[in-house]
């Protein structure tokens, strides 16, 4: 596959450290030093369907293409206010499309396991034109009591579109089941003749476990990536991480022993958007002039599962 456009959408909210000073026991200070967040945009009266399709038309607009261009719609969402139509359904009907669309929730991974998806069906010859949108809330899956999590996300949503090309050298997608160090869980309707115990459960991370988890998959899957491309990790431009948090992204750029300039990160503005994170930074990187033809990026990320994906692509939009 090749990239021929980007896209991405924020709410308008601008939601700061100061800000959750004032209703929580923690500090400017403690957030920077633990995560490298200072604020993030969460939705306050907007719907994630019209941020998502948001999305999808700027990177329609890049790309040079209408919404009846496009054959199929991969959409990488968690959670949403829709549990049926998918999201995918939705931001359909929105920019006004009509073809084949469909979610997967693979997390913060999301984005590179859509990636994968459309690889496959690219070559395949099935579909041509594929758009791939990344929408996420996850300001909506925490206790906004827990300092330890609420502090953490920003919502956003993401888009590309995809085609035939040679952009893609290696990907990796793994999925190792640790429900136990990072979940959320929902009560669902009830009926007469439920017996089971049911609880709903915010957010709930494991700290330590999901930081050591998140370092370690993602050194491995960027190992493999390269050596199945055959290149050299100094020969990479870029290394575009998922956007959790800056001592994960430190960590493994001292595994790697690359400068700083070489992982460029937005979770100082933004927070962990979920799947939303690399292509929000792919599109700002591409709209600010950073990327150029024939550089060589690696795209890693690690979530909820639990998952984790990477690939590199050479850039050639």
């Amino acid at each position: 596959m090749k990239i021929i456009g980007t896209g991405r959408a924020h709410p308008a909210f601008t939601l700061t450290n100061a800000m959750l000073e004032e209703i929580l026991d923690t500090s400017n200070e403690w957030i920077v030093e633990r995560t490298g967040i200072s604020q993030r945009q969460i939705i306050t009266n907007e719907k994630l369907e019209e941020l998502a399709a948001e999305a999808a038309r700027n990177a329609l607009d890049d790309a040079g293409l209408s919404p009846s261009d496009i054959d199929l719609v991969i959409c990488s969402n968690v959670v949403n206010e829709y549990v049926t139509p998918s999201l995918g359904c939705l931001v359909e009907g929105l920019i006004g499309a009509s073809c084949p669309t469909y979610d997967i929730n693979a997390a913060c991974s999301g984005f590179v396991y859509a990636l994968s998806t459309a690889e496959a069906y690219l070559r395949s010859g099935m579909f041509e034109r594929i758009l791939i949108v990344c929408a996420e809330e996850p300001t909506r899956m925490v206790n906004w009591r827990d300092r330890a999590t609420c502090v953490l996300f920003g919502d956003a949503a993401g888009a590309i579109v995809v085609t035939a090309g040679d952009d893609l050298k290696a990907i990796r997608i793994t999925a190792n089941p640790k429900r136990e160090v990072l979940r959320y869980e929902r009560v669902l309707e009830p009926t007469p003749y439920i017996t089971k115990e049911e609880r709903d459960v915010p957010l709930f991370m494991n700290g330590r476990e999901v930081f050591k988890t998140a370092v370690t998959s993602s050194i491995a899957d960027v190992e493999s990536v390269l050596s199945e491309a055959g290149v050299n990790k100094d020969e990479v431009k870029y290394y575009i991480l998922h956007q959790a948090n800056i001592r994960i992204i430190d960590s493994i750029r001292e595994h790697f022993r690359q400068p700083v300039e070489k992982f460029p990160r937005n979770v100082d503005r933004f927070g962990n958007t979920s799947s939303a994170s690399i292509p929000l930074m792919l599109d700002q990187m591409s709209r600010e002039g950073q990327l150029r033809k024939g550089d060589k990026i690696v795209l890693s990320a690690f979530g909820a599962g639990f998952t984790t994906a990477a690939c590199l692509i050479e850039w050639s939009k």
